[in-house]
């Protein structure tokens, strides 16, 4: 299993532009799924899920991303595919609540203000910086043994271009921001992006 990462996300996430490959329903258990991975830590549980349908078995890169209030609460995520997706879900929400470094544990009373957004990745594949696409891409970029990872809906936050991309990509990794013209590793992802407060399409 890849370790988990940490990103940053928007807090109203859009979908990607392709084509929907989880339909309402399984969108629907994966995000109850996240809820009852944190509400169940809380409680000291530690029981896991049992598979809820083949499909959700398969194994997929994800990230969950947490709010309370509408304020982001943590992020956090698997790149690589080594795990079947309910059970990435499930611990990358748990992680996303208690071991995001950049915030302190969830805490109970936050759970009832707790909203989820999770976005489920294709595999990475090679990318030339000039075909990056703002809004359908997201990156990884590597080098020397550091690797920086930002999620599609990220630049559009930020009203970042794809050079602004592509050198916060590189600054996640701890790398100079021109990294990725000087033999830096490129990959691209897409990611189906769905939430609690989203209409399912």
């Amino acid at each position: 299993m890849s370790p988990p990462e940490n990103s940053t996300a928007t807090p109203h996430p859009r979908p990607s532009p392709e084509a929907h490959e989880f339909s309402a329903e399984e969108r629907t258990t994966l995000l109850k799924l996240a809820h009852r991975a944190v509400a169940s830590a809380l409680e000291g549980k530690d029981d896991l899920p049992e598979p809820p349908s083949p499909h959700l078995a398969e194994p997929r890169a994800a990230f969950t991303t947490l709010y309370v209030n509408g304020e982001l609460r943590g992020c956090v995520g698997y790149v690589l595919a080594a795990t079947p997706l309910f059970l990435t879900v499930w611990e990358t929400a748990r992680a996303a609540a208690f071991h995001d470094p950049r915030f302190f544990p969830l805490t109970s009373e936050e759970l009832h203000h707790l909203t989820v957004s999770l976005s489920i990745l294709s595999p990475l594949v090679p990318i030339a910086p000039a075909d990056v696409e703002i809004g359908r891409h997201g990156l990884v970029i590597s080098y020397v043994g550091r690797r920086g990872l930002l999620l599609p809906q990220v630049p559009g936050e930020h009203g970042w271009d794809r050079v602004t991309f592509l050198e916060q990509t590189c600054r996640k990794a701890g790398l100079p921001l021109d990294a990725w013209k000087r033999g830096a590793k490129v990959e691209c992802f897409t990611a189906e992006v769905f939430g609690d407060d989203e209409s399912r399409l």
